[in-house]
């Protein structure tokens, strides 16, 4: 039989034998860690049979109707000390929703905003690509000064030279 199973049935063993199984009681015959376990347990026993509880004080009932009366009779604590009372000696389970909705808002509104879709900001169109070809026009089109200035830096060292194409230094 397994240990486990007989230390569940040994307060059984100890408070109604009657009740128990053979196999158990065989079994805590053949166990020396089963044995002690039960030996434990009936010197706990003895030891709370000889224990006596406190007398209570003659005078103990009077003090605590005085202290209920003047409990009555106080004046209902304030908005903010009930709250203060409730949180801290209050079981916080109503506040669970709270903290979880909250939470929620924060990462819904933390991840909306780092992922770039929180609705709060203007979308920004896309970039359009242009073609190899409209990117040379617009070179041309920015650089046009610099072009007609080498043109008539052409036509100047045209007519200066005569027209002639076989000039030698």
């Amino acid at each position: 039989m397994n240990c486990q199973k007989v230390k569940t049935s040994l307060p059984d063993l100890l408070l109604a034998p009657k009740s128990v199984s053979a196999e158990v009681r065989a079994h805590v015959g053949s166990c020396a860690e089963c044995a002690k376990e039960l030996k434990g347990l009936e010197a706990t026993m003895a030891m709370m049979e000889e224990w006596a509880a406190p007398d209570v004080s003659p005078y103990f009932d009077t003090r605590m109707a005085v202290l209920l009366r003047e409990e009555q009779q106080a004046a209902p604590a304030g908005w903010l000390e009930r709250m203060r009372e409730r949180f801290l000696f209050g079981s916080h389970m109503h506040m669970r929703p709270l903290a979880a909705a909250t939470l929620a808002l924060i990462i819904a509104v933390g991840g909306g905003t780092y992922a770039g879709f929180g609705g709060f900001s203007n979308p920004q169109p896309a970039a359009q690509v242009a073609s190899p070809v409209i990117k040379d026009l617009q070179s041309l089109d920015e650089n046009a000064q610099v072009f007609q200035q080498l043109n008539s830096m052409d036509q100047q060292d045209t007519s200066d030279n005569g027209g002639g194409a076989g000039n030698s230094l």
